[in-house]
Formats: C-alpha cells, sequence, structure tokens
C-alpha cells in the first residue's frame, strides 16, 4: 500500500534548501569570488594615493556580503574591481574559480552578464520606457525579441513592476526607479549583484521596501548579493556577513552580529555610533560620581550576542538577591542574537556583584548613582 506523499515543499523553501546545502559544502562554486592580496593605487597630480592595501577576502557563493567604510575608505574602488571596471594594480579577483584579470574582451563581455549591478542614482535613460530600460541589455547581446519580451516580463513581475511597462522614468518615483535598475541588472540572469550604494538616494521607508526586495531575490534565485553603504543601518538589515574598511584596509570582518555585538576596531565604533543611544538627558543631570545615602547603582548592561537566549532582568536579580528596575535602553536582535544595552537601577552593589553580573552579560559597569526616587 502507499504512504501518504509529503506536500511538496514551496520553491522560495526548496531554494533556500539547495543554497544552504551548497553553502556548508563549500565557499567556492557561481558567485563565489575571493580576493588576494589586492592592492589599488591612483596617480594624480598630487601624487599616488593608496586605495586599496593588501585586500585577502573570501565571499562565499549566495550571501547577502556588506562592504562598510566611511568616505575614501575604498568601499567603491573593492566593488569595481569584481567586473573589472576598476583595474587592480596588483593582487588577484577571482570570481567562480577563475583569476578574471586574464580574461581578454570576449571572456570579459561574459563575465559583465554574469555579474549584474545597481546604482545611486539609477542611471536610467529618460527617453526609453521602463521596458526598453530593462531590455537594452539583451538588445546589446542580440537576442530575439519574443525571448526579450518574456525575460522583460519576468524580471519586472519579480521586481513589483507589473503594469509600468510603458512608464517613462519621469513618472516613477525613486523607490520604482531603482526596482527598474535591479529589474535591468538580473536580465542577464546573473550570478552576483553588485550594488553601489543602493539605497543612499532613498527616503528611509523606501529604503526598507528595496533592502526586503534584495532579500527577496537572494532568498528565491540564490545568487550573491554584494553591496556597499555608509549606513550601519542598512547593514544591520540586510547582511549576512560585513566588511568594515579603513584607509583602503581590512579594519574587520565578520558575521554581522559579531561585529555589531562586539566591534573590535575605532571604524566600525565610530560607524556603529549612530545607532546608539546617549543616557537620557535627565537622568544624566542627575547623577553623581558616588554613592548616594539610601540610594541606588545605575548600571550599563551591555549584551554582545555571544551569550545565547534573551536579557533576563529577573534571573539577574533572583542572582545578586536584589532588585533591578529597567531606565533605559535598547535590545536588537540580529541574525537570532539579542544585543544591546540597557541602564538598570539596584541597591547595594558591590564590585563582586559586578563580576557576578559580567558572568551572565557581554559587559557591565557602573555609570554612576542616583537617589532612590529616579
Amino acid at each position: 500500500m502507499l504512504g501518504t506523499m509529503a506536500a511538496p515543499l514551496p520553491v522560495e523553501a526548496v531554494a533556500n534548501t539547495v543554497q544552504a546545502r551548497a553553502r556548508a559544502i563549500s565557499p567556492a562554486g557561481p558567485g563565489a569570488v575571493r580576493f588576494e592580496r589586492l592592492g589599488k593605487t591612483y596617480h594624480s597630480a598630487a601624487g599616488a594615493v593608496r586605495a586599496l592595501d593588501e585586500i585577502d577576502l573570501e565571499i562565499p557563493m549566495g550571501r547577502i556580503y556588506g562592504i562598510i567604510g566611511r568616505s575614501g575608505a575604498g568601499k567603491s574602488s573593492l566593488l569595481r574591481t569584481i567586473n573589472r571596471l576598476e583595474e587592480p594594480t596588483s593582487g588577484r579577483v577571482i570570481v567562480d574559480g577563475q583569476d578574471i584579470g586574464r580574461f581578454d574582451e570576449n571572456a570579459l563581455v561574459q563575465l559583465r552578464r554574469r555579474v549584474g549591478m545597481i546604482f545611486q542614482h539609477f542611471n536610467l535613460l529618460s527617453a526609453k520606457t521602463v521596458r526598453e530600460n530593462v531590455a537594452l541589455p539583451l538588445v546589446v547581446a542580440g537576442l530575439p525579441r519574443r525571448q526579450i519580451d518574456q525575460r522583460v516580463d519576468e524580471v519586472l513581475a519579480l521586481v513589483g513592476l507589473e503594469g509600468k511597462h510603458d512608464v517613462y522614468p519621469s513618472r516613477l518615483s525613486g523607490g520604482q526607479k531603482q526596482r527598474v535598475g535591479i529589474a535591468r541588472a538580473l536580465v542577464h540572469k546573473p550570478e552576483i549583484l553588485l550594488c553601489d550604494e543602493a539605497t543612499s538616494a532613498l527616503d528611509p521607508e523606501t529604503t526598507l521596501s528595496i533592502l526586503r526586495l534584495l532579500r527577496d531575490i537572494n532568498r528565491s534565485l540564490g545568487l550573491t548579493i554584494i553591496l556597499i553603504t555608509h549606513e550601519m543601518s542598512v547593514i544591520r538589515e540586510v547582511c549576512e556577513n560585513v566588511l568594515v574598511l579603513e584607509q583602503g584596509r581590512i579594519a574587520e570582518e565578520g558575521p554581522v552580529w559579531q561585529v555589531f555585538g562586539d566591534p573590535k576596531h575605532d571604524a566600525t565604533r565610530a560607524l556603529l555610533r549612530p545607532l546608539s543611544r546617549d543616557l537620557p538627558e535627565d537622568l544624566a543631570a542627575r547623577l553623581a560620581p558616588r554613592p548616594v545615602a539610601g540610594g541606588e547603582t545605575i548600571i550599563e548592561l551591555h549584551y554582545t550576542g555571544a551569550q545565547g537566549g534573551d536579557p533576563d532582568l529577573a534571573r539577574l536579580a533572583a542572582t545578586l538577591g536584589t532588585s533591578l528596575r529597567l531606565l533605559h535602553g535598547t535590545i536588537d536582535r540580529i541574525q537570532g542574537h539579542a544585543q544591546g544595552t540597557l541602564l538598570v537601577a539596584a541597591r547595594g552593589i558591590s564590585e563582586q556583584d559586578l563580576d557576578t553580573l559580567k558572568g551572565h552579560v557581554g559587559s557591565a559597569r557602573v555609570v554612576g548613582y542616583v537617589a532612590s526616587d529616579v
């Protein structure tokens, strides 16, 4: 007798499973990128400028990978070596196991069809409709009209622009223009999608919708997405791994939750500062540097995400044998890891109690003392 057959998995679930298995086997494969001792020097009347210096890095296939740094850190230079819009001065760029520096003109054309790119300012042709803008790479490649029309319909549906085929860019919102740019980048069915500050010209709500679209594309198509940005909030929202560049060198690199939760480099901490919250003014005004008779100690608890689980103030209070009052703070969840900072008030806290707290959180420190009616 035949057993009951399991319901087929949705297409997205199948894509996620295949992608996860591929990652577990090897970081190499379609869409994998490796930089080997990569350097880039620009020459000008003012002298030589070292934009990239000894970059050694591997980006596994199928990841959403973020590259961040302050202005002039080398982000754009690094991104553009992947499709040879920038030629390295030294070192190698390996895409799908091939040294692209050795490619002749024909091989380079094929590479650029496998590596799509979207831009900060959309780069749409104002005199052409949405359909014509998206179709342009296929027209240049000489594909038959029927095949072009079919592919254009597919990618416009994928980015949520059904019904916009015959609209001109001037009639589109910024978010819609970027969706056209994404559709055009996807029209050749690339293995890699490069995003050059793709959301910096958009308002926050539109930025969020574009980032969600990129995440959906990554999950459904399994392609590698590499994006550069100067906004840590963009990295937090969509990326799995992040590289922090500083003056053309790697400052640090790793899973987003790890880099955000416990930054090691001054450049990373500076980039994260806009996401942090200062001590509230009303509380800061009442802080005393020494214990106040009958008052409370204000303690900053920092969670890096490495502790596992969620912040549990009841458990901490039970461990210390005193009550804890939450005054202020923010906890984010990044890739399943809870991290952030909490300010709590407690009575009768000793140095030994602080050591006990440090066994349960990333770090704990006294920021001051207040009267008990805070």
